[in-house]
């Protein structure tokens, strides 16, 4: 399949009619047009002349590769409005002037300044219009250009110039409007590095970014992106990594320090051995998935593109019935036949179909450029209507890494020295814990002349000629197993703290509660997700009930469920959606079974790769932070495409109504439908820019 960049391409309807009539060509069947993002995609054999010509019908057209790349295609858009816009300047230029000529001078001079005005704003709409009437195809063109000749062989020259001039006005701000969401999703996909300097042995030399491979060393300057996801072998800097996370903060970076492709090394010199090559990289996931969800059709979408296929016959068939039938009763045909032109202008669905993918496109855009990677419109009109959101704990609410979080000390001076000279050379992560919290008050450690492990107990090791165990309750000895401590044991396994006790064989002279770290911010988390709409939030987790109770307590949530396997936490999530729309948060291996279940799957995006596949949307954070963002951010473009529709709809039915007392005229009809269609654009493209109130 072949892909190709178009030019022209304003009308969502028009764009859905082209496609049909390229898919009916030779090897066309799986052709596509994207609208969203301007794209064509046909099959290698397609005859390509021929879908230029069905392109050049509707005043679109190929983008040519050109030396200049990119730059080239934009020219080409700007050039078009800018057309546009010039041709509309003058029509109005010659409107006033006809106006003019027919109060003060002569009525067949303002006639041919009338046509000349309406040809130059509508030219292209008249002649599609006209090819469309010969070909029986009825859209918004063919209802345009009715009007018009209608209008104009009824004598009402200065009507049917103004409809002409407003329509004209009525593209231009829709392709304005529709350019503009293209614009900031092109933008953000201008992120990718094209070149990168490649190191071997002495020399540098400048490759693509395709060319690079797994085990490359390359040079990145500062200033410079990074051309793929890497390790640093070299140099120290900090890095801008707001592509790919959305957070804004530089990040330090040294030697054996991971980076991201499309990161920015903002100081000193790096040398990074590439991980994974351009393609694979986390950078290049997320373009093709940004790109891919720009054309996503949501339900709603795919509802006003079958309602716009017969709604624009019905229209014709209702200006029918005002031309025809009430002349029968009172015998004015000339008034019931205006009224019915007016009603064919009413009749253009330009601003129902527009509601909705501006809208769209804005809020994954948005979304994208916090870090929030949403991988189709429907997933984003999903995550608006969530009731529910279920998290796994670890690595989500909490840290993922354990941590002293309470100590009962019994003997003072030898509690963490004996514990740190113990653990020190451990990997265990319950080890790392312990000196962590050692490292904290610089106690001289010493090495253990024993060492040995107790299965299902913990260490037994000789310090300073003394024995001392470390481990769980069952590594204390009987003789040291006092009521006191019994009586504190109990309590931290009541608080659901994992226990590691320090003893020799007359006493125990301290415990360490440790615990899974709960983040700092996942409280003020889930209270701003209640505050976005989101009705309850609960927990699935693994870990046992204590444990479960005293996070879900911290953190604000409304239940939660513990001792869950995956298979227990799929069937969990059932039971939720069953109750409501529900998402699932997560970030391991486990977790990807319960995501695919959820109505909707969010992924942390530093998680494993099996969880972010399976989401539907990836927090490309280590953190929930920008969750409650994007939650409100969806539940306004939802909000948005109901308004639009309801004023797309509205504003046509109030104009409709006014036929029934003879009180519709045609430049009440084009306004209803360019406000319509004007309101619809910029109400959508808030989105883009409504920054300080989804904080």
């Amino acid at each position: 399949m072949a892909e190709y960049k178009l030019q022209g391409l304003s009308c969502a309807n028009c764009a859905r009619e082209m496609e049909e009539e390229i898919q009916k060509l030779d090897h066309g069947d799986d052709a596509k047009i994207l609208f969203n993002s301007s794209k064509l995609i046909v099959s290698d054999d397609i005859a390509l002349h021929k879908v230029e010509k069905i392109l050049a019908g509707d005043g679109a057209a190929l983008v040519k590769e050109s030396a200049e790349g990119s730059d080239h295609q934009h020219d080409h858009s700007r050039g078009n409005g800018k057309r546009l816009l010039l041709f509309i300047g003058l029509s109005f230029l010659l409107f006033a002037a006809a106006i003019i000529t027919e109060s003060y001078w002569n009525e067949t001079a303002a006639i041919i300044l009338y046509l000349s005005g309406a040809a130059l704003s509508g030219y292209s709409t008249f002649l599609k219009g006209l090819k469309n009437l010969f070909k029986f195809k009825f859209n918004i063109d063919t209802l345009m250009t009715i009007a018009l000749i209608g209008a104009f062989g009824i004598g009402e020259w200065k009507e049917a110039t103004l409809v002409a001039i407003l329509f004209g006005i009525n593209e231009y701000l829709e392709g304005l409007g529709m350019e503009k969401a293209r614009k900031s999703m092109e933008t953000l996909l201008k992120v990718a590095p094209k070149e990168a300097i490649l190191v071997t042995g002495q020399a540098e030399k400048i490759i693509q970014i395709t060319d690079l491979q797994v085990g490359d060393i390359v040079l990145v300057k500062a200033g410079a992106k990074i051309p793929s996801d890497g390790m640093v072998v070299d140099g120290k800097s900090s890095v801008n990594e707001a592509a790919i996370t959305g957070e804004s903060m530089p990040v330090d970076k040294s030697i054996g320090e991971e980076v991201f492709g499309g990161s920015i090394n903002n100081e000193g010199v790096l040398r990074v051995k590439i991980s994974k090559a351009y393609e694979d990289s986390s950078l290049a996931k997320i373009l093709h998935l940004v790109e891919e969800a720009q054309e996503t059709k949501t339900p709603t979408e795919q509802f006003i593109n079958r309602f716009a296929k017969y709604y624009t016959p019905l229209i014709i068939v209702v200006a029918a019935v005002v031309m025809l039938i009430p002349p029968l009763f009172n015998g004015d045909w000339g008034a019931w036949f205006y009224q019915g032109l007016a009603v064919l202008i009413v009749g253009c669905p330009c601003a129902l179909i527009i509601s909705s993918p501006i809208a769209i496109i804005s809020g994954i855009a948005r979304n994208a450029r916090n870090g929030i990677l949403i991988k189709g419109g429907v997933f984003l009109e999903q995550l608006g209507r969530i009731e529910t959101i279920a998290f796994d704990k670890t690595g989500t609410l909490t840290k993922g890494e354990p941590h002293v979080e309470k100590m009962v000390v019994y003997d003072e001076s030898q509690f963490l020295q004996i514990a740190g000279s113990i653990e020190k050379t451990s990997s265990h992560p319950l080890a790392k814990a312990v000196m962590k919290k050692v490292e904290e008050h610089s106690i001289l450690l010493t090495e253990p002349s024993e060492i040995d492990t107790i299965a299902g107990q913990g260490i037994e090791a000789v310090v300073n000629g003394k024995k001392y165990w470390l481990g769980n309750e069952a590594s204390i000895r009987q003789d040291a197993l006092t009521q006191k401590v019994r009586s504190d044991v109990e309590m931290l396994k009541n608080e659901g703290f994992t226990l590691v006790a320090v003893s020799n064989e007359k006493r125990v002279l301290g415990l360490f509660g440790i615990a899974d770290e709960i983040r700092p911010e996942s409280k003020n988390i889930v209270a701003e997700l209640y505050k976005a709409g989101v009705k309850s939030t609960v927990m699935l987790t693994g870990d046992h009930h204590k444990t479960a109770e005293k996070v879900a307590a911290a953190t604000g949530l409304t239940d939660y469920y513990a001792s869950l396997l995956p298979d227990m936490k799929v069937e969990k999530v059932k039971e939720l959606t069953r109750t409501g729309k529900t998402a699932m948060v997560g970030d391991g291996i486990n977790d990807a079974p319960a995501l695919a279940t959820a109505d909707l799957g969010i992924a942390m995006g530093k998680g494993t790769d099996s969880a972010i596949e399976t989401a539907d949307v990836v927090l490309m954070q280590d953190h929930l932070g920008k969750l409650p963002m994007a939650v409100k951010i969806a539940k306004r473009v939802n909000a948005i495409i109901k308004l639009n529709i309801s004023l797309a709809l509205g504003l046509k039915i109030i104009a409709l109504l006014l036929t029934i007392p003879g009180l519709l005229t045609l430049w009440i009809a084009i306004l209803s439908d360019m406000g319509a269609t004007v309101l619809v654009t910029l109400i959508s493209l808030t989105v883009l820019f409504e920054k300080r109130t989804l904080k």
